[in-house]
């Protein structure tokens, strides 16, 4: 058996209680698990200081010395502070200890040698360290003469003790135990050409780095790694789909694509736009499933350009399915399809939790028959009672808003059919996938999250949209923004204010809307308002945004679900309350709601002047740049990048130990680079020269299903 398959239990140190607080709080089950998890920081440990040299802002600082006398001070109900007097001989410093100064007292003698490690402060003209770390002065010497790491562990490890230099002493006893060279996972070729260092003295090195040089050289080694196999993962099962599986062939431009196009097309396409349609016609047309990512910033025209596919497959004796994360999303796409179609013979039919009863069943009929030939609707068309008779192209909006094994349901409605039918083994055709977002990706996310998804880029706004001006208003100055709404209402433009809704406290939130929608009322007596949230019923939220689009109301006061499909032209200003408490993306998700007209638009993040770090760059990014793909980078650093390889799609990605996709582009390109090289040279995974990284793979797969390259 392979050491670092062993269970942790068995490493000196452990036993049945830490092991069970090791996989509870860190997923540590083997010895393999232990070694890979990696320090998060290093103090340089390498000069022993004199107490005379010690000042109140040093950093951390090591001194080795001996204990004078104990001190105990009472500090209320069960409560001690104990000060221990320390000396080298050069000057006298106190080590304080506010809890666990019992252990010290009993665990530290006078007289014996220390080597102390903390921070110094002044208290009452005197240094002192607070709770420091204390070895035995000569044990731990010459170990001390390096790079010492800090690990990452919980409150709850803490307490039985696990402290950072537990977990180090650990893998210290691990590093002892581990007397062969570890096993090489990448191949020689590799290695040499991207001048990589090897694994063993990677890991080795990570843990217990001599020199920055090459604790560096072991992070790039590592990160490397992590990344190539990801790559590798997702390309071998995307070359393996496409040789089990075609796309089918919509070779025909018919009467239904031609008579929009020349008949009801409202202005011309964009540049932008027919590059996008020539890039999806050729995947049509070339017997390959289409798995294509369709970018676009809000307004930009994506619609449009799905429509037009869909047409395509209409054409071509087939059906289209367009699946919206909200119910307004869904019908406001409905709605513009149907103005898009006006007078011309395509059934277009709306599925979602609010069409029931009669008409539903008339609906399903419809898609089991043929008779519907696009379908609009939320995740309720991928309930297992909606049957298509031949689903040939799935469009699937705000891809972030859907879980990503929601959308391979549904495109796989489309083979269920097919391979019932199918004879002899014979290639099986897919669906077509378009995936449109309008909060855009960043290339190295994209590459890696989305595998071998081919990727469009709508990169112009239709001519005559002015760029959206974003400014910065604290609450300080609600009255002044109370005025410049006033204005943009009389010079005949509307407006939106939004509220926060987060889940975990909807009902605070909810009564902050009430609250606040009845100040605005009594602060613009002269206009009519709107109100819209997630808990209105639907034909009341409805009626609401109708007034609001015909222009009865000025003022639209909602929550987050106008994040997507509200498109009023008139409505030039959106002012955000309580900003802070809002990511990036629905920061621009929002903002896109406004500059759809002719007129200059406006976005006013509106927070309390107290503000963290990442809320203020958050904040600092909007008001700088219009750019999707510049917030998208910076949203990417603020939020990390989610289970790769998994379902997750926020948060730091489970799967990368030690890589960060938002920092480490290059090396995501230079992995990439080599799994598509091994992949085109070695297909069938079958090559003797490639061994060693398939059998790699197959050790770090933990399912069948690799959901990246899902689209």
């Amino acid at each position: 058996m392979d050491i670092l398959q062993q269970d942790i239990m068995y490493l000196p140190g452990v036993g049945p209680n830490r092991k069970k607080l090791l996989k509870e709080e860190l997923g540590i089950e083997s010895f393999g698990d232990l070694l890979e998890y990696y320090p998060y920081k290093y103090v340089d440990r390498s000069k022993v200081y004199e107490i005379r040299e010690l000042t109140g802002d040093m950093p951390f600082v090591q001194v080795v010395g001996r204990i004078l006398s104990f001190e105990t001070f009472d500090m209320g109900p069960r409560r001690e502070r104990v000060v221990a007097h320390f000396t080298d001989g050069t000057g006298i410093m106190d080590l304080v200890w506010f809890n666990g100064g019992k252990y010290a007292k009993q665990n530290y003698k006078t007289g014996q040698d220390y080597l102390v490690f903390g921070r110094p402060s002044v208290f009452n003209n005197r240094i002192q360290v607070q709770h420091p770390e204390m070895e035995s002065g000569e044990c731990r010497v010459e170990s001390a003469q390096k790079m010492r790491p800090y690990y990452n562990t919980t409150e709850k490890m803490k307490k039985y003790g696990l402290t950072s230099k537990a977990i180090e002493r650990l893998t210290y006893t691990l590093m002892e135990k581990l007397k062969e060279p570890l096993p090489e996972t990448i191949t020689p070729d590799i290695l040499n050409s991207r001048h990589l260092m090897g694994r063993d003295e990677a890991l080795r090195t990570i843990h217990y780095p001599q020199d920055t040089r090459k604790l560096e050289q072991a992070r790039v080694r590592l990160k490397f790694e992590e990344l190539f196999f990801v790559q590798l993962n997702i390309l071998r099962y995307a070359s393996d789909q496409r040789r089990k599986f075609g796309g089918y062939v919509f070779n025909r431009i018919g009467d239904t694509f031609n008579t929009f196009f020349h008949r009801n097309l409202p202005f011309e396409l964009t540049r932008a736009q027919k590059r996008v349609m020539h890039e999806i016609r050729a995947d049509m047309c070339s017997g390959r499933q289409m798995n294509r990512l369709l970018q676009g910033d809000v307004g930009s025209g994506k619609t449009l350009v799905a429509l037009m596919a869909m047409l395509i497959a209409v054409d071509n004796g087939f059906q289209a399915c367009m699946m919206a994360p909200t119910e307004i999303l869904a019908e406001q796409h409905l709605q513009t399809i149907q103005l898009f179609l006006h007078g011309m013979n395509v059934r277009v039919e709306l599925l979602t939790g609010i069409v029931k009863g009669k008409r539903r069943k008339e609906v399903l009929e419809g898609l089991e028959n043929g008779e519907v030939q696009i379908l609009v609707g939320t995740h309720a068309v991928i309930e297992d009672t909606v049957q298509f008779q031949r689903l040939g192209i799935v469009i699937v909006d705000e891809q972030h808003r859907f879980g990503v094994a929601q959308r391979a349901k549904l495109w796989r409605k489309g083979i269920e059919r097919v391979v019932k039918g199918s004879e002899g083994g014979a290639t099986l055709s897919l669906p077509h996938v378009l995936v449109m977002t309008a909060t855009p990706i960043p290339r190295t996310l994209a590459m890696t999250l989305y595998g071998d998804l081919d990727v469009s880029v709508i990169d112009e706004l239709p001519p005559g949209r002015k760029p959206i001006r974003t400014t910065h208003v604290f609450e300080s100055r609600m009255t002044s923004l109370y005025d410049g709404i006033r204005r943009q209402i009389r010079e005949g433009r509307q407006v939106y204010i939004v509220f926060p809704l987060i889940e975990e406290s909807e009902k605070i939130d909810l009564k902050n809307l009430e609250q606040g929608f009845e100040v605005l009322v009594q602060a613009f007596p002269e206009f009519r308002l709107s109100k819209v949230h997630g808990r209105m019923k639907p034909a009341e939220k409805e009626e609401e945004m109708r007034r609001f689009v015909i222009g009865e109301t000025q003022i639209l006061v909602a929550t987050t679900v106008i994040e997507v499909g509200v498109n009023v032209p008139n409505a030039s200003v959106m002012v955000i309350l309580d900003a802070q408490r809002f990511g990036l993306s629905q920061l621009h998700q929002l903002r896109g709601r406004v500059g759809r007209g002719a007129d200059q638009s406006f976005c006013i993040l509106v927070t309390p002047f107290k503000l963290s770090d990442d809320t203020r760059k958050r904040i600092d990014i909007m008001c700088e740049t219009n750019d999707g793909f510049r917030i998208a980078e910076a949203d990417l650093k603020l939020r990390g990048p989610g289970d790769l390889e998994g379902t997750q799609q926020s948060g730091m990605a489970f799967d990368l130990k030690i890589a960060d996709i938002a920092r480490d582009g290059q090396l995501v390109q230079m992995a990439r680079d080599e799994a598509q090289r091994i992949i085109a040279d070695d297909p069938q995974c079958q090559s003797e020269t490639y061994q060693r990284l398939w059998n790699r793979l197959r050790e770090l797969r933990k399912t069948n299903i690799n959901w990246g390259v899902i689209s």
